[in-house]
C-alpha cells in the first residue's frame, strides 16, 4: 500500500477535521501518500481530489465542519455511479480509502468494496450517534453540549416567566441527543422516536409535577423525528390538554457547527489512526469504532442495524425528571 484517499460524506459533524488530520499524519508516518477527496461520493465520482500533507491539515483540529466538504450523492447509489467512482479511484492510484460519515456512507462503501474489491475502512461521524458498532460517533458530544447549553439558557427564562418550553434537538430516527441532553439539562419530559407519544399522558405528568412539587415552569426535550419543527404541533396539542403558556425553540443546524469538544477531538484522532492502521493490516469493508473504550471493527454492512438507547439512561430519566 502506497497511496490512500480520505473523504467525508453525509451530514457534517464536529471532529471530522480531527479525524482527517489523524488519517494524514498516520499515513505519512507510515510513508503513505494521502489524497483528499472533496465533497464526498459526489466528488469521488467526478475525480475531485487534492493532495494532503502536513501543511494542508495544520491548525485544523479545532475547526468544525469538514475541510474536505461533504454532500449526499444519489448518483453513487446507482451501479453506474459506483462504476465511475471506482474508475476515479483507479485513476488516482489509490490503494485504499478512509470513509468518514454515517450509516448511508458505509452502506455505499460496502457496495464499493464488494463490487470492485477496493479496500475501504469507515469511521463513524454522526451527531445523531445512530451508527451501530460504536458507543459514540464523532460529533455527538459537541452536539449534545450545544443542546445542553441551550437548555441551560432556556431554563433561566422559563423560570422567570413561569413557562413551559419545548426544546427540539436533532434525531430523525434516534433519541440519543434528546436523552443525554435531557438528563444533563434536568428536563421534565422527553419525546423521542423510540417511544410512543401521547399528548394526554405528557400533559398529565406535567400537571402532576406542577401540583405535587410546586413547579411553575418545565422543559420538554423533543427529538425532531421525521418532521423538523414538529415541536410546534406537539406544543399546540399539549397546550390544548394542559392550558399552560408555552414556547418552542428549534435548535436545528446549530448543533452541527462550532469547535469540537475535547471528547470529539480525541475520538476523531483515535479512530483516524485506527482506520489507517486497519488498511495497513489488510482489513477491508469494515468500520473502526469504539466499544467500551476499545477499538472495535464492524463489517460496513452491519453498521445500519438498529442501535438501542442505553437502557440504564432510559431507566433513570423518569426518576430524575420529577
Amino acid at each position: 500500500m502506497k497511496r490512500i484517499g480520505v473523504l467525508t460524506s453525509g451530514g457534517d459533524a464536529p471532529g471530522m477535521n480531527a479525524c482527517i488530520r489523524a488519517v494524514v499524519r498516520t499515513a505519512l508516518a507510515n510513508e503513505l501518500e494521502v489524497v483528499g477527496i472533496r465533497r464526498g461520493y459526489a466528488g469521488l465520482i467526478r475525480g475531485e481530489t487534492v493532495p494532503l500533507d502536513r501543511r494542508a491539515i495544520r491548525n485544523t483540529i479545532h475547526i468544525g465542519g469538514t475541510i474536505l466538504e461533504t454532500s449526499r450523492s444519489p448518483e453513487f447509489r446507482t451501479p453506474e455511479g459506483r462504476t465511475r467512482a471506482a474508475a476515479s479511484i483507479e485513476e488516482a492510484g489509490l490503494d485504499g480509502v478512509v470513509l468518514i460519515g454515517g450509516d448511508g456512507t458505509f452502506q455505499g462503501g460496502s457496495l464499493l468494496a464488494e463490487e470492485w474489491g477496493i479496500p475501504v475502512v469507515g469511521v463513524p461521524a454522526s451527531i445523531d450517534n445512530d451508527v451501530y458498532g460504536t458507543d459514540y460517533c464523532i460529533g455527538f458530544d459537541t452536539a449534545a453540549n450545544c443542546a445542553l447549553n441551550a437548555i441551560d439558557r432556556i431554563r433561566d427564562t422559563a423560570r422567570s416567566h413561569d413557562r413551559l418550553f419545548f426544546v427540539e434537538v436533532m434525531g430523525r430516527e434516534s433519541g440519543f441527543l434528546a436523552l443525554e441532553s435531557g438528563i444533563a439539562g434536568g428536563a421534565e419530559e422527553l419525546i423521542i422516536p423510540e417511544e410512543s407519544f401521547s399528548p394526554a399522558d405528557v400533559s398529565a405528568r406535567l400537571r402532576e409535577g406542577f401540583r405535587r412539587f410546586g413547579k411553575k415552569s418545565a422543559i420538554v426535550v423533543v427529538a425532531e423525528g421525521e418532521m423538523p419543527g414538529r415541536s410546534f404541533e406537539i406544543a399546540h396539542e399539549i397546550r390544548e390538554h394542559l392550558g399552560y403558556e408555552s414556547r418552542v425553540v428549534v435548535l436545528g443546524h446549530l448543533q452541527r457547527g462550532g469547535p469540537p469538544t475535547v471528547r470529539d477531538r480525541v475520538l476523531g484522532s483515535m479512530l483516524g489512526v485506527a482506520a489507517v492502521t486497519a488498511l495497513l493490516d489488510g482489513r477491508n469493508g469494515c468500520m473502526a469504532g469504539e466499544v467500551k473504550g476499545e477499538i472495535a471493527y464492524t463489517p460496513l454492512g452491519e453498521t445500519g442495524r438498529v442501535k438501542s438507547l442505553d437502557p440504564d439512561l432510559m431507566r433513570i430519566f423518569p426518576l430524575l425528571s420529577e
